[in-house]
């Protein structure tokens, strides 16, 4: 198994400034700490400051553990924030106060600080007329709201140069992106120097859920900390892949235990 792990990468917060927030690392994964994120990108969206959005659970943490490509592209990310339980739960063990940040959640917070801004979305993902689907339900939930375009996530060689030429030529603000972990990922990694002030969030499986497909867990699940497991009754296909979260949390509690003791 690969480990890798950031130069000088520790358990321990670094210093907070206007610019860079709190700082930690999830078992080789950075990961920042905010109080309130949609406030922190629009000030960066102000700036003309791109920013590429990783939202971080114990299932990317465990993949990006044996993928090094998948690993580089997170510690290259601007901003992580504690998508899943898995993370509190990692840095809850270490003493910090830490508050989930579901990535749909400040996607739909970033649409509409965006849609007040004036500025445009750009929606890229899902399977054929799913992305069609999102964009209906945020025109009607925000009719401020400007659509800079739509494109599905299944894109042939051809698809991929044209809709890097639209994006270079639309700059929009917001582009989400909904590929799935790490495709979505490696895909911003890759395209983000087309709009270089903008800002790229990879959203999972979001457009399943504003396109009406799926729902997400009642609020009660949510709080218990058990959306994964409502996700798997919905797609039991998922089982192998959520493995990965008992393995992570023995990691988390045994890597706790270690430096307790050190």
């Amino acid at each position: 198994m690969v480990v890798p792990t950031p130069q000088n990468a520790q358990d321990l917060p670094v210093r907070e400034t206007a610019d860079v927030p709190q700082t930690f690392s999830v078992l080789g994964m950075p990961v920042q700490l905010l109080d309130d994120y949609p406030q922190w990108l629009c000030d960066r969206a102000e700036r003309g400051l791109g920013t590429h959005v990783v939202t971080l659970n114990a299932e990317m943490t465990m993949q990006a553990r044996s993928d090094r490509q998948l690993a580089q592209v997170l510690q290259r990310a601007d901003l992580a924030i504690p998508d899943g339980s898995g993370i509190v739960f990692y840095l809850q063990l270490r003493g910090q106060t830490v508050r989930r940040t579901p990535g749909i959640e400040l996607a739909e917070s970033m649409v509409r600080a965006i849609a007040r801004r004036g500025e445009s979305v750009f929606f890229l993902g899902g399977a054929p007329g799913v992305a069609d689907r999102a964009v209906a339900y945020w025109r009607q939930h925000c009719p401020e709201l400007t659509v800079a375009g739509c494109q599905n996530g299944y894109l042939k060689p051809e698809d991929e140069a044209a809709i890097a030429l639209t994006l270079q030529r639309l700059q929009p603000k917001l582009i989400l992106v909904g590929m799935g972990v790490p495709r979505q990922e490696f895909w911003i990694d890759r395209h983000r120097h087309l709009c270089p002030q903008s800002i790229w969030i990879g959203v999972g499986g979001s457009f399943d859920i504003w396109a009406g497909l799926k729902v997400r867990a009642p609020r009660w699940i949510q709080r218990a900390h058990l959306e994964w497991a409502y996700r798997l009754y919905q797609e039991p296909w998922r089982w192998r892949r959520m493995l990965a979260l008992p393995h992570f949390a023995w990691l988390a509690a045994v890597t706790a235990l270690t430096e307790g003791r050190s």
